[in-house]
């Protein structure tokens, strides 16, 4: 989740330059839900992995 941020990331800061803002809005918009979904998924992976083993 967090490389496929930074690859929609990378692509707004692109397309920012290049001027084509409903891309970058869009790409922006992407990177920052992706980037939430996968820190939340690695909080819940942590988390679970940290519980001790069923007896």
């Amino acid at each position: 989740m967090i490389n496929l941020a930074i690859t929609f990331l990378i692509i707004a800061i692109i397309a920012g330059l290049l001027g084509v803002t409903g891309v970058a809005g869009m790409a922006a918009e992407m990177a920052w839900i992706l980037f939430v979904i996968g820190v939340i998924l690695a909080i819940v992976f942590w988390v679970l992995g940290r519980r001790p083993p069923p007896v």
